[in-house]
């Protein structure tokens, strides 16, 4: 599956992500905890979809500039955003269209899993953040995986489809496993810092009846879902004196 074919249901994917409990009591919270104060800092939503994260972040003082590969999620997320966010089409894949160490964050949620490749992406990441910068990421969590398909292999990076519901519509998105090692991997060779691996739980703000009974009781290992990931480029090092 390409990004462009969320093109046919992407109406019914920007309705799913605005209510329900793994997209907006979940992983968006989640994401914007992990970025703590935003106020001023340019941020990179890559594969920023229908626009809510890049929404939540502008309310904050954000500056945010977004791109996704789908036509149809940028025209949403322009309606969302109107004018004042610099949107593009483009492909995670692809080089960035922008200049070295422009921002301050990069967030890539929910959009890495896409991709076979993680390492010309992660290298791109590294170069269009500043000194200091972070990359801050949500993936399907390579354990979830395993729980839901143990005939699989779990350390083999392999594509696998999963159905979904979408606001009433049943759709099959297709994604990439990788285990967790090469998760870590992927990010240490791009010469990156990784400061945080989190799980948390959902929102203490989710509606009680969005929460799955073995959730609402209480019982926090039977919540596992999304892996989330903060990474740093390494500030400039000090030239070396002459001698």
């Amino acid at each position: 599956m390409s990004a462009d074919d969320y093109d046919d249901f992407a109406v019914e994917y920007d309705a799913e992500n605005a209510n329900s409990l793994l997209n907006a009591h979940y992983e968006r919270p989640a994401v914007l905890r992990l970025l703590g104060d935003v106020d001023g800092r340019r941020i990179l939503d890559a594969g920023c979809g229908s626009g809510p994260l890049a929404a939540e972040l502008v309310g904050r003082g954000a500056d945010v500039t977004g791109f996704d590969g789908s036509p149809a999620m940028i025209e949403l997320a322009r309606r969302r955003l109107g004018q004042t966010v610099p949107l593009t089409i483009h492909d995670l894949s692809q080089p960035l269209p922008y200049e070295d160490e422009t921002f301050d964050d990069v967030v890539a949620s929910l959009v890495l899993h896409y991709l076979q490749d993680w390492d010309p992406p992660l290298a791109e990441i590294r170069r269009v953040l500043k000194p200091g910068g972070r990359l801050v990421a949500s993936v399907n969590h390579p354990f979830a995986r395993q729980i839901n398909a143990m005939h699989e292999d779990y350390f083999a990076t392999r594509e696998y489809g999963e159905e979904v519901d979408l606001n009433g519509r049943t759709t099959t998105l297709t994604f990439w496993h990788r285990p967790l090692c090469e998760v870590v991997r992927a990010v240490l060779d791009a010469d990156l810092r990784l400061r945080v691996l989190d799980e948390p739980p959902p929102s203490a703000e989710t509606p009680p009846e969005l929460m799955p009974p073995r959730i609402a009781s209480g019982e926090r290992s039977a919540f596992l879902c999304f892996l989330f990931l903060v990474a740093e480029k390494p500030e400039a090092r000090e030239p070396l004196p002459a001698a």
